[in-house]
Order: structure tokens, then C-alpha cells, then sequence
């Protein structure tokens, strides 16, 4: 049997499926790594990885026999994919399959957190009904929502969007080639021309902080920020500071910078809608991201091309 190295939980129902075929050796928090890679390591032939968690360039060293990574999600900024590259090591990923869900989720957001849905919620099961009636939201229909990556969940948000009435714009370092949308030459003045701003842009080190405090300053106070892509991506710091201070009016989130800690103050604001990473979190998209994690692998031993690698990174 093949042996695999695994770095990230993965749902029970495909650690059932693998371990009728492959050798498992658990890697995510191992008591003695260095004893357990001296032991497995020259056998390991692939990595089972997730979007949160996967190998950087230290282990895939070790390694000598590797050559696959297969990732249980589209993002795959936790691998270090130019190492595994520079090895010839495959490293595929789960997208398309996620994308209706995630989308979904951002559009929820885009009109949770202007029309106060959540707040509207804890309004009525606290009582306060009784003593009169909220104050009013925001309508959505006829805002500028502007979207920081026009990706494939970009784009599919973009479609539900124009549904809703609002003018889409976008910024990507892509060309993105003719499409019905007005293309902005930076981030700022995207920001600058959105009501909301949608962060759909891949993670990783390269974005970090790219939503910096210029960015949500540019947003303003009457603007609303909202991110199912990664944590990171996001200045969390200058985020809070402009909620709290009113600079920005109101936010949804499903990532966190460091998550799952989240900050006590986010926790605390009643114009924020929070969720714990649950964008993908359907039976339905699972199942077929594990069947993609499970087919990658299979096509690889089988000695035929993988069905969705990750494209060359630099």
C-alpha cells in the first residue's frame, strides 16, 4: 500500500475511503516529528493537506520520495507550492466544486449586513420588539458593490449580485478580458467607488494586509466590508478601529486573522455578522471535495494526469 503523511483533519468519511487503500500516518500534532519522519519519512509518497493547514518546505524536504500533495480545499496558500514545485511534486486542490456555497454565503452576507439581519435577529429574541421597533437598514438595491478578485467565486457572486440590483466593479492583477463589469486600475479607488467591498482574492503572504486601513478608510463611513476568502487578507487591527470609530459602518466575516480566535471587540459589535469558516461547509460540497481529494490521489497512482493541480506558482 501507498504510504501517505497526514498534516490536516479531513472530514471522517474520507479518511473511511482512504484507509481501505493507502497507509495513513498521522502528522497533525505529532508528540516527536523529527523521530516519526526518521521513521516514515523515506515511504511517504503523498500528503494529504487542507486550506488551513499543509507542508511547508522544511517538511517537504524531508520527504525524499514525495510526489503528490492533495489538498481538501481551493485555497492552497497553507502548502508551500513553489517548494513542492521546484521538486516536481504535484500539488492539487478542490476548486469549482465550492464555489456555488461560497458565493452564496458572500451574497447572505451582502445583504445581512446592510439590511441588519443579525442584529435584527438578537433585536427580536431579546425582547426588545416589545418595547418598539428597530431602527431602520440600509437596501442593497442600486449600491456599488466592488469585488477585490474576479476569480471564479468573484464572478459567480458577481451573477447574483446584478439579480439584487447593484452595480458591480471590480480589481484583479488578471486580465479578466470583456466582461459586463467596470474594471478599476487599483484596490483604493475600487474601495473608494464601493458601498461594499467583497474580499474574493486568493490568501497567502502575497495579500496579506492588502486590505490595509487606507483601503477600509476609503470604503467610508457609510460602507460595508465583507470577507470569505482568508483572514489575513485583511488589516484585522485597522478593521476594528474603524468599526469602533465609525469610519466604516458595518462588516461580515467568515474568516479571522489567527482564526478560530476572534477579537473580543469584533464579538462584541452589533453591526458585524460573524460566522466560524463555514463558507463551503455543506454536506453536499464536501462530499465532492473529498471525492476530488480521493480521485487526485487514485488518477496519480494510477499513473494518469491529476484532475485539478494547482497552476505553476512563483
Amino acid at each position: 500500500m501507498v504510504d501517505l503523511l497526514q498534516v490536516a483533519q479531513l472530514p471522517p468519511f474520507l479518511m473511511e475511503r482512504l484507509e481501505k487503500e493507502y497507509t495513513i500516518h498521522d502528522f497533525i500534532d505529532p508528540a516527536d516529528p523529527d523521530a516519526l519522519l526518521d521513521e516514515v519519512g523515506p515511504k511517504i509518497r503523498g500528503i494529504l493537506a487542507g486550506g488551513m493547514k499543509g507542508p511547508n518546505a522544511n517538511l517537504i524536504d524531508r520527504l525524499p520520495n514525495l510526489e503528490i500533495i492533495s489538498s481538501f480545499s481551493v485555497g492552497f496558500d497553507a502548502t508551500d507550492v513553489v517548494a513542492a514545485q521546484a521538486r516536481d511534486v504535484i500539488v492539487t486542490h478542490t476548486p469549482e466544486v465550492l464555489t456555488g456555497d461560497v458565493a452564496d454565503l458572500a451574497m447572505t452576507f451582502i445583504l445581512m449586513a446592510p439590511r441588519r439581519i443579525g442584529e435584527a435577529e438578537r433585536f427580536l429574541r431579546d425582547g426588545k420588539w416589545l418595547q418598539g421597533r428597530m431602527d431602520l437598514g440600509t437596501t442593497v438595491r442600486g449600491k456599488r458593490l466592488g469585488i477585490l478578485g474576479l476569480g471564479r467565486i468573484g464572478k459567480a457572486v458577481a451573477r447574483r449580485a446584478e439579480v439584487f440590483g447593484l452595480h458591480i466593479g471590480y480589481f484583479d492583477i488578471k486580465p479578466m478580458g470583456d466582461l459586463p463589469y467596470r474594471s478599476y486600475p487599483t484596490l483604493l479607488e475600487l474601495a473608494a467607488a464601493s458601498d461594499i467591498l467583497l474580499v474574493a482574492c486568493e490568501g497567502g503572504e502575497a495579500n496579506r494586509g492588502l486590505v490595509s486601513a487606507d483601503v477600509i478608510e476609503a470604503v467610508g463611513p457609510n460602507g460595508f466590508l465583507v470577507n470569505t476568502a482568508r483572514g489575513p487578507i485583511v488589516d484585522q487591527t485597522a478593521l476594528v478601529s474603524a468599526l469602533k470609530a465609525g469610519r466604516l459602518k458595518g462588516a461580515a466575516l467568515d474568516v479571522f486573522d489567527g482564526e478560530p480566535q476572534v477579537p473580543a471587540e469584533l464579538m462584541a459589535m452589533e453591526n458585524v455578522v460573524l460566522t466560524p469558516h463555514i463558507a463551503s461547509s455543506t454536506d453536499e460540497t464536501r462530499r465532492a471535495m473529498g471525492d476530488l481529494v480521493y480521485d487526485n490521489l487514485r488518477a496519480h497512482f494510477d499513473g494518469k494526469q491529476v484532475l485539478t493541480p494547482v497552476p505553476p506558482q512563483k
